[in-house]
C-alpha cells in the first residue's frame, strides 16, 4: 500500500509522490517540497506516538528475522541503484515504526530504558537539526555551556563540591564504566599513557558477581585482561559482601597482582540491588583503591528525597556512572561519567590535536572540552536532558522516580498475595526491579527438586515467546546463579499505571493457562 492510501493527509502526500531527494532543500525552490515532506513525516510520528500510548494497541507486531529480510507488504530492506521517491521513503519510515517495538507503551516492561518523554523528543529533534559536534566551544557554544551547568548540578546532588568534579557524556553506560577503569589506571600509573602496558605491574580489578558485564569487558579492552577481574561474592539479595571484598583483595595480592580499582553497583541490572557503598568506601580508603560506583540504573534515585538515602556513601566515590536515559526517562542515549578529581579526564586523554585545540584562540579555551574524551566526533546528548530538566524541574524528576517505585511496590504486594506466582525475594525491592516466577498448577504440585526446577526453567521462555507473538505486553526473563529462569519486571516509564501492572499479571496467567492446560 502507498502512503496516499494509508495516510489521512492525502493532499500532502499527493504533493510529494513524484518528487525525489534532489527536490528537497538545498535545491533551488525546494522550500515547499521540504515543508510538505517534513509535515507528512511529522504526521507519521504523531500517529505513532499516539498509538504507542494507546493501551488497546500492540507493543509489537512480531516477525521473525527471515520474514523481515524477505519483505512484508511492500516493505523491503534491500538497497538498489536507483533512488526511491519521497512517498516511498515516507512509507519506509512508517513501516520501520510499524514493525519495531513500541518502547513507550505503558505495557512495555522489557528493558531499563522505557517510555517516551515528549520534551526529550523535542530536544532530540533540535539536536539533530543543529547537527554539530561537541568537541569545541567554537562549533557548539551553547551545548558546551549546558554540559557545564548539568555537571555542576549532578555534582551538587551527589554531594561533591561545585568547585571540584568533572564529567563527560558517553555513548552508554558501558563506555562510562570503561572510562572509570581508564582513569583509575592513569591515576595510579600515569606512565601507561606513553609507555603502555610495559609500564604496569600485573593489575587486579574487583567487582561483584552481580555487577554489569561491562567491567570485565573494560578490562579486556584496556589490555588488563578479563582474568584479572575478581568477582566478589554477594548476599542472597545481590549485594556485595564487604568481608568478601577484603578477602578478594588479599587473594589478588597473594597472587602477585596489584589491586587498584573496585566497582560498586547502585542498582544491579537484574535484582536492582545496591551495594553497601559506605562499607566499600571504607575498604577502598584502607587499601588505597579507586572506588567507582556504577549507578547507571540507580543514579535517578538521588533525585528522590524518599529514596536517595539508599545510595548513602556515593559521595565518597572517585567516579560515578549515571544514565539519565534510564530512570530519568531521557531518550536514548544519555550517559555520563562523573569524576571527583577535576582535570583528570583531560590529563588522561588529551593529545592536543592542533587542528582542533589551538591554545591561541580568542576565547577561553578551557571550554574546548573534546580532549577529555577518547572520541573525536561526539554526539550532542546534553540538550534533551537540559530541556527536560527545564520542563520538569528537580521536583518533576523526583515525582517520576517515586511513581516508578510505587508501581514496583504495587506489583510486589500483588505477587505476594497470589499462589500462582512466587517472588524471587520476599523482601521489598530496593529499586523498581521485581523478580518472580509464574507457577503453573503442574509445577506448583511438584515437590522441590531438580525435576521441578527443570520444568520451571522452561515456563518463562514459553510464556515470553507466546507473549511476543500476540504482542500486547513485553517483559524480560533470565536465570541467575542457581535460580532457574524467572521474570524481571522493571519500571521506568511514567506512563505506566497500576492498571498496566494488573494487565501484565493477567496476561502471564492467561498465557500460562493456555500453555499448561
Amino acid at each position: 500500500a502507498t502512503l496516499t492510501e494509508k495516510s489521512p493527509y492525502k493532499h500532502q502526500s499527493n504533493v510529494i509522490c513524484s518528487f525525489l531527494r534532489l527536490d528537497l532543500l538545498p535545491a533551488k525552490n525546494g522550500e515547499e517540497v521540504t515543508k510538505h515532506f517534513l509535515q507528512e513525516l511529522l504526521n507519521i510520528l504523531l500517529a505513532y506516538i499516539s498509538k504507542s500510548l494507546n493501551r488497546s494497541s500492540k507493543v509489537l507486531d512480531f516477525h521473525h528475522p527471515h520474514q523481515l529480510k524477505e519483505g512484508l507488504e511492500g516493505f523491503s530492506l534491500e538497497l538498489q541503484d536507483q533512488p526511491d521517491n519521497l512517498e516511498q521513503l515516507l512509507v519506509d519510515c512508517q513501516d520501520t515504526l510499524k514493525y519495531g517495538v513500541k518502547t513507550a507503551h505503558p505495557c512495555f516492561f522489557n528493558q531499563l530504558s522505557t517510555g517516551l518523554d515528549i520534551i526529550g523528543l523535542a530536544g532530540e529533534w533540535v539536536t539533530s537539526t543543529a547537527n554539530t559536534n561537541i568537541f569545541t566551544y567554537e562549533i557548539a557554544p551553547v551545548f558546551i555551556l549546558m554540559e557545564d551547568i548539568i555537571f555542576k548540578k549532578m555534582h551538587s546532588i551527589i554531594g561533591w563540591s561545585e568547585k571540584e568534579g568533572d564529567g563527560i557524556f558517553c555513548p552508554g553506560g558501558t563506555m562510562s564504566n570503561l572510562y572509570s577503569v581508564l582513569l583509575a589506571r592513569y591515576h595510579f600509573f600515569p606512565r601507561v599513557k606513553t609507555a603502555g602496558m610495559l609500564a604496569l605491574p600485573p593489575l587486579a580489578l574487583l567487582t561483584s558477581t552481580h555487577s554489569h558485564f561491562s567491567i570485565k569487558k573494560s578490562a579486556a579492552v584496556l589490555g588488563i585482561g578479563s582474568e584479572s577481574v575478581f568477582l566478589v561474592k554477594c548476599d542472597e539479595r545481590g549485594k556485595m559482601i564487604p568481608k568478601e571484598l577484603e578477602s578478594s583483595i588479599r587473594t589478588a595480592k597473594s597472587k602477585g597482582l596489584v589491586p587498584f580499582y573496585v566497582n560498586a553497583t547502585a542498582g544491579t541490572t537484574v535484582y536492582g540491588a545496591i551495594d553497601p557503598l559506605n562499607d566499600i568506601a571504607d575498604i577502598c580508603e584502607r587499601f588505597g583503591l579507586w572506588m567507582h560506583v556504577d549507578a547507571a540504573w540507580g543514579g535517578g534515585l538521588l533525585l528522590s528525597k524518599r529514596h536517595r538515602m539508599k545510595l548513602q556513601g556515593i559521595d565518597r566515590a572517585s567516579s560515578i556512572t549515571w544514565n539519565p536515559h534510564k530512570m530519568m526517562g531521557v531518550p536514548l542515549q544519555c550517559s555520563v561519567i562523573l569524576v571527583q578529581k577535576k582535570g583528570l579526564l583531560q590529563e588522561c586523554n588529551q593529545l592536543c590535536a592542533e587542528y582542533l585545540f589551538q591554545p591561541d584562540k580568542h576565547y577561553d579555551v578551557s571550554y574546548d572540552t573534546g580532549d577529555k574524551s577518547i572520541q573525536c566526533g561526539r554526539h550532542v546528548d546534553i540538550f534533551k536532558l537540559w530541556l527536560m530538566w527545564k520542563a520538569k524541574g528537580s521536583e518533576g524528576f523526583e515525582s517520576q522516580v517515586n511513581h516508578c517505585l510505587e508501581n514496583a511496590e504495587y506489583l510486589y504486594y500483588k505477587l505476594k498475595s497470589r499462589k500462582d506466582f512466587q517472588l524471587v525475594f520476599q523482601s521489598q525491592p530496593e529499586h523498581s526491579n521485581v523478580c518472580f516466577w509464574y507457577l503453573p498448577t503442574s509445577v506448583r504440585n511438584m515437590p522441590p527438586g531438580p525435576e521441578r526446577d527443570r520444568e520451571l526453567h522452561m515456563v518463562a521462555p514459553k510464556i515470553k515467546a507466546k507473549m511476543m507473538e500476540e504482542g500486547m505486553t513485553m517483559i524480560g526473563y533470565q536465570p541467575l546463579g542457581d535460580k532457574v529462569n524467572f521474570f524481571r519486571c522493571v519500571f521506568s516509564n511514567p506512563a505506566t499505571q497500576k492498571e498496566d501492572v494488573d494487565f501484565l499479571l493477567d496476561e502471564i496467567t492467561r498465557l500460562g493457562r493456555e500453555l499448561y492446560s
